[in-house]
């Protein structure tokens, strides 16, 4: 008898709450397995999908996001071993679990510190709330695989926006298995959307999508690349996120700032019973 041989998983995109196929067909062999190839159409169609969820998504009250990142954390520490058998080290592992943890407890929390009340010359209430930004293209980092995409990821949508992230293209496959996480957790459909694949095909696309309200450029090292998707931003001034100082160390503390980058501030002026 001949030797049997494996059936080599084919791993797919994820987009609105599903698993398609690169509608262009193409996939590539990375890690021993194969991953799909994303086009600038799987990229528009990821856009789309976000759109749709972002209503819903920054219409649930805070302490429901707050639930459902906690879920997640969950679903991750259930499938532990999993990560660690792609060989993701078993402290990043734990660390990313932690971090959707620690995301969670910000969600009803963070307006209370980056809103308030403002004093005014005047009989008037001036409140100033947090509102999420919409929707946030984000470049993961290219290590660590998992915990620096929990690290891009949880802050996005912890506020209410919705992502579309483009995976690290040498090592997606930590990004796929979180897919496959985030489709069996409570998170709605759209508001997590993964592209895999070189991302100067996707992101330059992503950048200049007029739907798309900001780019987190965490992963992007090319200075060249970054310039270009700035200019590209700027058509519909995108708010841009350039790396920042904590970036350099992922298993640090993560600090607000990416948090409070992808938030716009609302503020409210309502005059004063007599």
């Amino acid at each position: 008898m001949s030797e049997r041989v494996a059936v080599r998983k084919t791993y797919k995109l994820f987009i609105g709450g599903k698993f398609p196929r690169s509608e262009s067909g193409r996939s590539y062999l990375v890690q021993d397995s194969n991953v799909s190839l994303a086009s600038r159409k799987d990229a528009r169609d990821a856009v789309v999908a976000a759109r749709a969820a972002v209503k819903g998504w920054a219409g649930a009250t805070a302490y429901n996001r707050g639930q459902i990142l906690y879920r997640v954390a969950e679903m991750l520490e259930g499938r532990r071993d999993q990560f660690v058998g792609l060989g993701i080290p078993a402290d990043e592992v734990d660390t990313a679990i932690d971090r959707w943890v620690w995301y969670a407890g910000w969600a009803d929390k963070l307006p209370q510190v980056y809103g308030g009340a403002n004093p005014v010359a005047g009989p008037y209430f001036n409140l100033s709330t947090p509102e999420p930004t919409g929707v946030v293209a984000v470049v993961a980092p290219e290590s660590p695989a998992l915990l620096g995409l929990v690290s891009v990821v949880a802050p996005a949508i912890v506020t209410g926006s919705t992502v579309v992230v483009a995976a690290s293209p040498s090592a997606p496959l930590a990004a796929v298995t979180l897919a496959e996480v985030l489709a069996t957790s409570d998170l709605p459909g759209g508001v997590v959307n993964l592209l895999t694949g070189r991302i100067t095909e996707t992101v330059p696309t992503l950048a200049a999508h007029l739907d798309v309200n900001a780019i987190d450029l965490a992963g992007v090292v090319d200075t060249d690349l970054a310039a270009d998707l700035e200019g590209r931003a700027a058509e519909n001034l995108k708010r841009v996120l350039r790396p920042l100082p904590a970036d350099h160390d992922w298993a640090g503390d993560p600090g607000l700032a990416r948090m409070t980058a992808l938030l716009e501030t609302k503020t409210v002026w309502h005059p004063k019973g007599v």
